[in-house]
């Protein structure tokens, strides 16, 4: 009894293969590479306070020396304005006045926090020169800086709250491809989904937040927000697997890695990326859930709807999807029958 040999593979089509290859692993390695290519602080929300004389001294000042890295906005007090970097509607602030101070929240970006650390600099070398114009001691007057939400001891430089979002990003595709791969029937598909998206987002907060300590906050939130980044990926994925077969898979995959998670601004601060694409990656799953995570666990008092109604979304549109393919098969078999 001899074995059978497949014949060789014919040329054309091994070399259309190693192409193919080649030029997917280009694609992926420029989507994610172009954001940090192109990325630019622009436009980076900042609070001023102070009378409009100091105001326009301000904004005058910034625009000579950081002409578009900074959009400043008007604030009534300084209370005002750490209320606003909490609201995470400014990322720090501007106060002047006879003790001229600069408010960072290093918790909301390092890299804005380091700019505004030189805006400070800057500051203290203008208001010496004044000092010394007038005759009097050019260091009587220090410009401080204060930050008001710093990074936990656990995580100094922020890596680990970034390096989070890739878990959350692949566990959502482990997820769903092995659901779609070895589970059958859309009730038992969407219970398992919520079943893996509880158990691994219950697990990840716990090595996280309660063991390695660098997502800090309240726990309970946190799982909640994890358990829903996973589902929404991995219910997209299911649902697309039973919508349009084992394409839908690789389709879920593409859109998670390829588009949303390079757009998802998880290492820099939205507006770093070419207008519109900062706000379009919020829109996918790994751009919501960087932000959500990031909220829940230094930012408490901002308003997070936007991030929790995407997560949810996705996670409704691929329960969706899949009772539509679940359907349409059904429907398939009673014509064949």
């Amino acid at each position: 009894m001899s074995a059978r040999v497949d014949p060789p593979t014919h040329w054309a089509r091994s070399l259309a293969i190693a192409v193919g290859a080649a030029v997917a692993v280009t694609l992926i390695v420029l989507a994610f590479l172009w954001p940090v290519a192109t990325a630019s602080a622009k436009n980076i929300p900042l609070a001023v306070v102070g009378d409009a004389a100091s105001v326009t001294q301000v904004e005058d000042g910034l625009a000579e020396n950081a002409d578009g890295v900074f959009a400043p906005t008007t604030y009534d007090s300084r209370d005002a304005a750490i209320d606003a970097i909490q609201r995470r509607e400014v990322y720090g602030a501007i106060v002047t006045g006879p003790q001229p101070e600069v408010v960072v929240a290093t918790a909301a970006g390092p890299a804005v926090a380091t700019a505004l650390r030189g805006v400070a600099q800057g500051l203290q070398a203008q208001v010496s020169a004044q000092l010394a114009a007038l005759g009097q001691n050019p260091l009587a007057v220090t410009v401080t800086v204060t930050d008001v939400v710093p990074l936990v001891d656990a995580d100094p430089n922020g890596a680990g709250i970034v390096a989070i979002g890739f878990p959350l990003v692949l566990g959502g595709l482990v997820g769903g491809i092995l659901i779609s791969l070895l589970v059958t029937g859309v009730a038992r598909r969407i219970t398992a989904l919520v079943v893996y998206a509880v158990v691994a987002g219950t697990a990840v907060t716990l090595i996280a937040h309660t063991w390695f300590g660098i997502l800090p906050g309240d726990a309970l939130p946190l799982a909640a927000g994890v358990t829903l980044a996973m589902l929404g990926t991995a219910s997209f994925i299911v649902g697309l697997n039973a919508l349009i077969g084992p394409p839908g898979i690789a389709v879920g995959a593409v859109t998670t890695m390829l588009i949303g998670n390079p757009l998802s601004a998880a290492s820099m601060p939205v507006q770093f990326l070419a207008a519109p694409w900062g706000g379009v990656g919020q829109f996918f799953v790994p751009g919501a859930s960087a932000t959500l995570i990031r909220d829940l666990s230094y930012f408490p008092a901002a308003d997070t709807t936007q991030p929790w109604l995407v997560l949810a979304a996705w996670a409704l549109v691929g329960v969706v999807l899949s009772a539509i393919g679940h359907w349409r098969n059904r429907e398939v078999v009673h014509v064949a029958e």
